[in-house]
């Protein structure tokens, strides 16, 4: 029994088994301090004692630290290496907590597919990062959800594919930033150069012409501006200040990599805004001249709808999803293609082989791609092994779910490793080394792999796969057909280790790319 007096207080605990008893004297104030200590400590209680319940037959795990999770253990640079130990540790289904949230972690190709494939509805959703909440507070098709994102990816695939995406017409739209990007590489003659920047600005001016309707110059000023800013994102995104804000809101108002992020999508959206008047002033209904147009075309039609889903907020945000994702993935690729090539002449040989053999001097297209297996197995492998999207994009549950035995809550984070999948070795033969084979039958013919999904799969699947298809096979065809790609003088390897970002593009290297006669 407690009793509480003006000045004092005696504090009397009794046992339920005996007549031992503690009495102490304490100031109101106090007692009071404790009561209220008590009872938040029981309400932590019951608390806790609900998210134990609800995480009964949670997925196991590493042991998390209060306040702070499982972070202790993580490479926060290059988390995808934590993650890949963990999974030899727990399994192909394992839970780990950053700070107070907690996330599950698919891995291998066999619980990929069951999950994003045979449960596409329940893991379908994007996990709600505070950082993407307030770049894209849920527009676009990235990071955006529900019908929002429905409306948006619908439209976004349909207009790709009406100015062009998966036939002839962006197909010599892409021949035709190849023959500049072949002058760009002929004008070094066969000296050492650096390649980011103008693979980056070509394989952008592919997305520049569906998006603006014109490309840009290489050298032109703002051009170059938007690829520094779409660049310098991606490498933030793998900050460990951002996984930290992601984890504790909280500290958002603290410098670091989260706020020149936002700084720098402000900027690309004052470049929008300033575009968008440009193409309303003089759209056209009847000529569209690209997906803006499109957008503008839509927005008229449904002005009336207070609630519609045409808004420029919308239009900013697909416009930078564009940007990113289709320059970033294809560019990067490549770049590792070029490397490999070096790393591997012998391999380089056996491709212009084929080309020879197919092409002769003729133009690449993509329809080429069935009468070239081994080049096409080489794209592939290329692929496969420069692993440029390790951990995916976030996902989350859209439903409470039981997968493989645990239940996993409506909400909860959910990485897909597809490293794992890549390099599954129920898959892959020899899944750390560059090994063209993967792809090829005992005849030399090209085979499909079903663990071979580096544009992920189910409801999220990227949405420009077809075109990044025809773009690697393009680029890359047409630049093996004319080049040589050798090591730098002095060089003697490649450094296969990836530079740092939510991508993993090769570390700062040169190439020598000399013609062949």
């Amino acid at each position: 029994m407690i009793t509480l007096e003006e000045k004092s207080c005696s504090l009397v605990t009794t046992s339920s088994i005996g007549v031992a008893c503690v009495k102490m004297d304490f100031p109101a104030p106090v007692v009071a301090l404790l009561l209220c200590v008590l009872i938040l400590v029981f309400l932590i209680n019951i608390i806790n004692g609900r998210k134990s319940d609800k995480y009964s037959n949670f997925p196991p795990g590493p042991r998390p630290l209060p306040v702070i999770g499982n972070l202790h253990i993580f490479n926060l640079r290059r988390p995808y290496l934590t993650l890949l130990e963990l999974y030899k540790k727990y399994g192909p289904i394992f839970s780990i907590q950053m700070g107070r949230k907690r996330c599950v972690v698919l891995a291998g190709y066999k619980t990929v597919k069951d999950a994003l494939i045979n449960h596409a509805e329940e893991f379908g959703e994007r996990e709600k990062m505070c950082l993407f909440k307030i770049i894209d507070d849920n527009h676009g098709i990235i990071f955006s959800h529900g019908e929002n994102w429905k409306v948006m990816r619908r439209f976004t695939i349909t207009t790709l594919r009406d100015f062009g995406m998966g036939k002839s017409t962006i197909e010599d739209t892409i021949m035709e930033e190849c023959d500049y990007l072949i002058q760009h590489f002929e004008s070094y003659e066969g000296q050492p150069f650096d390649n980011m920047m103008i693979m980056n600005a070509s394989v952008a001016n592919i997305i520049v012409a569906i998006v603006l309707g014109h490309r840009y110059e290489h050298n032109n000023p703002t051009f170059l501006r938007l690829l520094s800013l779409i660049n310098e994102n991606l490498r933030l995104l793998a900050a460990p200040m951002v996984s930290l804000h992601n984890a504790y809101p909280f500290i958002g108002f603290l410098p670091g990599a989260h706020k020149t992020l936002i700084k720098n999508v402000k900027e690309i959206n004052d470049f929008l805004s300033s575009t968008f008047v440009k193409y309303l002033q003089q759209l056209d209904a009847n000529d569209q001249r690209s997906l803006i147009d499109a957008f503008f075309v839509k927005q008229k039609e449904d002005n009336s709808n207070p609630d519609t889903y045409f808004n420029d907020k919308n239009l900013k945000s697909i416009v930078r999803n564009l940007f990113s994702a289709g320059m970033e993935t294809t560019s990067t690729s490549l770049r590792w293609g070029m490397l490999l090539m070096m790393k591997y002449p012998h391999i380089q040989r056996k491709v212009q082989e084929e080309i020879e053999r197919v092409l002769g001097s003729a133009q690449a297209r993509y329809e080429h791609r069935n009468s070239m297996p081994y080049t096409n197995a080489v794209i592939h492998e290329i692929q496969r092994f420069a692993n440029i999207l390790p951990m995916s994009l976030p996902h989350e549950t859209a439903t409470d779910v039981t997968f493989k035995g645990y239940f996993i809550p409506k909400g909860t984070a959910v990485t897909v490793l597809l490293a794992s999948v890549l390099h599954d070795e129920g898959h892959f033969e020899k899944p750390k080394e560059f090994y063209p084979q993967h792809f090829l039958d005992s005849e030399g013919k090209f085979v499909k792999k079903e663990a071979f999904i580096p544009f992920s799969a189910g409801r999220r699947i990227c949405a420009g796969e077809t075109l990044a298809r025809m773009e690697l096979f393009l680029f890359f065809t047409s630049l093996l057909q004319k080049f040589t790609f050798r090591l730098p003088p002095g060089v003697t390897d490649v450094d296969f280790t990836p530079a740092e970002g939510l991508t993993l593009p090769p570390m700062p290297h040169k190439i020598c790319a000399v013609a062949r006669s």
